[in-house]
């Protein structure tokens, strides 16, 4: 099962996996690769990549879910819905999701597409700078 499996993500990668079970053996035996995961060493040796991909997640959720918390006043503001007081709250809810997916279909969902079919002939650093440069002025501030 091993030998299928590297065999196809080195066909996958077009690069040469070579078999490392003696290099990781080595590496099992050295004492200072023996740390626990809240140790000091543990902190040193990876805590600055864990700082940047937590706090960057972190920092898109805040900029992602605020839209969701917010869009009411946006939609509104825009003109897409009336004002919350003129509406129940099944009018409202009904009103905000046909915006949102007025929106997916018109951008989440094509942009979607485009990726799954031009992510190997374009690469995938072209298709991030091609969707921020998609990014409304107004809203780079949250993204960039």
């Amino acid at each position: 099962m091993e030998f299928k499996l590297r065999d196809q993500i080195s066909w996958v990668l077009q690069v040469d996996i070579d078999h490392e079970d003696a290099k990781i053996e080595q590496m099992s035996r050295d004492e200072t690769n023996k740390f626990g995961l809240f140790s000091w060493e543990f902190v040193r040796r990876h805590g600055l990549h864990l700082f940047g991909t937590t706090s960057t997640w972190f920092l898109l959720d805040i900029a992602f879910y605020s839209q969701n918390l917010f869009q009411n006043d946006v939609f509104s503001a825009i003109g897409w819905i009336p004002a919350a007081k003129t509406m129940n709250a099944v009018q409202e809810v009904y009103k905000i999701a046909r915006a949102q997916t007025l929106i997916a279909q018109l951008s989440t969902v094509p942009g979607y597409w485009f990726t799954v079919g031009f992510i190997d002939v374009v690469g995938r650093f072209t298709i991030q700078l091609i969707d921020i440069h998609r990014i409304p002025d107004s809203q780079k501030k949250y993204f960039c």
